[in-house]
């Protein structure tokens, strides 16, 4: 508990002990208002002034002038008891609404603890401790166990394992050898290592994250954006209401004013719309925090209310639903050997980072001589043309043998195929294989359950590999060797068929599909740890690559709609039930206390269960 809510709740004890005696003190008169206004000054003057300062700024109907309004008018009336009793639960419920907000900030601040706190720099052989902010690029850092790594880089000296639980959720610590990239925000566990940084602290992933949560609130769903929209005409209107029940009924019978103003102030405690304007956000941050703890970073409620409505899954192939690890499986020359066609190959893909290059490079086993090469072009959804040796080789798919006017053959087995040309003379094919990952079919087989429609696959790849891959996924729709365009125009043309109030959402890498995140209605970036194009491309990122998490965020994202929802039915509900009684005068101030402070404390309760990460399947 912080010292203000201690204070607070120090405050809150005295004035009940003060109420309690003033109760059993025998007096009357101004002697009682004394006694009375003595708890009641204590425990509410920070509500009078605010509804007085508020008034002065023009902030007129907010629930502080509502409490105070209701609370002087009781006092006005002799209900001195009621009053103070009114104001002391008033400010319990303040207390819990306090404790509960900043128990969810603290707990999503503890899941997004990851700003490393120094770096260690080597300049001149010399290791410096300076902050991570002033390191550049290209520099050497020294990451020592059980230190964060405070900027993305690549392992040059050493080998560990490092824990990334504070960004994907993950409690099996990865192995990380030398060459491999490391991000920040993730922590060094067995071994010190050396670490050349990629890039400056303002554009490493944990500056990334840390700036996509603290700016995730700006973004407003449709529920929040009609709480606030609803308060700004509730109050107004109920307090006019108040007085109207508590000057037109006595006007018309003539007589009763005391009866009358008591139900108009029971009629202004029970409408404080408090319930509904904390305890929805609140729901929204808790379901972002929980969503975080798992690896899945929502950029805004609004993302979060439209992953609830899912109704169309599309994921690309190549990286989402397969490890994206490839390796040769089979070399087929025409009028050569394999050597030789493997050699070609990894001449002409020597230029390219395509897991795909890098798969053919690493089955020829040696370093190609880049200096045969004297142009290179990357053809976007075909493949490699380049000059080796002074003619040109083309590597890729069959729309570039098309395109190269060669006589190709297609293979009989599953697998991506890059054919191979010298200018139309067509040299042979090599395959490769791509392992489908372990839990991806569990993933479509949740999201079935989950109520997702279609299930949709992308890709570029072949119609063979696409059609292997989808059926053993048990995805209801195929869509294979597209180029980008066309991959955006299956998506706006699955966005035309989608039913109503439902949701397409986009799984993809967040790199490659960019257009295709940004056309449908929530992308989801997969396996973005240390991507900042994928961080910036989608509404959804998953820091690892597990398509599970695709469906955990689903059930993210309805749990808390329902916890929304079941928070806006019982506070209107309670509300207008006691507002109806309070009418006909068959409640009294207590029960109004019940139906405003109580009704708000278990509102906010609900919405912290949104913070609670259910069992993964």
């Amino acid at each position: 508990m912080t010292r203000r809510n201690k204070k607070n709740l120090i405050r809150i004890v005295v004035s009940a002990v003060l109420l309690a005696a003033a109760w059993l003190i025998p007096a009357d008169g101004v002697i009682k208002l004394l006694i009375f206004f003595v708890p009641y000054g204590l425990i509410g003057w920070d509500v009078l002034w605010n509804a007085a300062r508020n008034i002065v700024r023009g902030q007129v109907f907010d629930e502080n002038f509502l409490m105070a309004l209701a609370t002087v008018g009781a006092f006005a009336t002799g209900d001195y008891p009621e009053a103070v009793a009114v104001m002391l639960f008033y400010q319990v419920g303040e207390l819990f609404q306090k404790i509960a907000v900043g128990k969810s900030r603290r707990s999503i601040a503890a899941l997004m603890d990851i700003r490393p706190d120094h770096a260690n720099v080597i300049r001149g052989g010399e290791e410096t401790e300076i902050s991570p902010e002033e390191v550049a690029a290209g520099e050497t850092i020294l990451v020592k166990p059980g230190e964060r790594i405070p900027l993305d880089g690549v392992i040059i000296s050493g080998s560990t394992s490092v824990d990334t639980a504070a960004l994907t959720g993950e409690s099996v610590p990865r192995a990380c050898l030398e060459g491999d990239q490391v991000v920040s925000g993730t922590v060094n566990l067995t071994s010190p290592i050396q670490v050349r940084t990629t890039s400056v602290y303002g554009e490493s992933t944990v500056s990334r994250i840390l700036e996509l949560v603290e700016n995730a609130s700006a973004k407003k769903s449709r529920s929040e954006r009609f709480i606030t929209r609803f308060a700004r005409w509730y109050t107004p209107c109920v307090v006019v209401a108040a007085a109207l029940l508590a000057v037109v009924p006595p006007l018309v019978t003539g007589g009763g004013w005391t009866d009358w103003i008591h139900r108009g102030l029971i009629f202004l405690v029970v409408s404080c719309p408090c319930a509904l304007v904390i305890s929805v956000p609140l729901s929204f941050f808790g379901g972002i925090g929980g969503a975080s703890r798992c690896g899945i970073l929502v950029k805004g409620s609004n993302s979060l209310e439209a992953l609830a409505k899912v109704g169309t899954v599309v994921f690309d192939k190549t990286g989402t639903l397969t490890e994206g690890r490839f390796s040769v499986s089979e070399v087929r020359p025409t009028d050569m050997s394999e050597e030789e066609l493997l050699a070609l190959a990894a001449l002409t893909e020597a230029y390219s980072n395509h897991p795909i290059a890098e798969s053919i490079i690493s089955a020829w086993g040696g370093t190609p001589d880049k200096s045969r090469i004297s142009s290179e072009d990357e053809l976007p959804g075909l493949g490699i043309r380049a000059v080796v040796d002074g003619e040109t080789v083309c590597a890729g798919n069959a729309g570039l043998m098309e395109l190269c006017g060669a006589e190709y053959t297609s293979p009989d087995r599953a697998g991506t195929v890059v054919h191979l040309c010298r200018g139309s003379r067509y040299l042979g094919h090599i395959i490769i294989s791509d392992a489908v990952k372990p839990d991806s079919k569990a993933a479509m087989y949740e999201l079935h359950a989950l109520g997702a429609k279609n299930l949709v696959m992308l890709t570029g790849d072949s119609v063979s590999v696409a059609r292997e891959v989808g059926t053993s996924l048990g995805l209801d729709s195929i869509r294979a060797e597209l180029l980008p365009d066309q991959k955006v125009a299956c998506v706006e043309e699955l966005l035309a068929r989608k039913a109503p109030g439902s949701t397409l959402v986009f799984v993809g890498d967040g790199i490659n599909d960019a257009p295709v995140l940004a056309r449908s209605d929530i992308g989801i970036a997969m396996g973005a740890l240390g991507s900042d194009a994928a961080i910036e491309a989608a509404d959804v990122v998953l820091m690892d690559d597990k398509p599970s998490k695709v469906a955990l965020g689903v059930r993210l994202a309805r749990r808390t709609m329902r916890i929304v929802r079941q928070n806006i039915v019982f506070a209107l509900g309670v509300k207008g039930v006691v507002l109806a009684l309070s009418a006909l005068g068959l409640t009294n101030m207590w029960v109004a206390v019940f139906a405003d402070v109580g009704v708000a404390v278990i509102a906010i309760l609900n919405a912290m269960r949104a913070l609670r990460i259910p069992k993964q399947k």
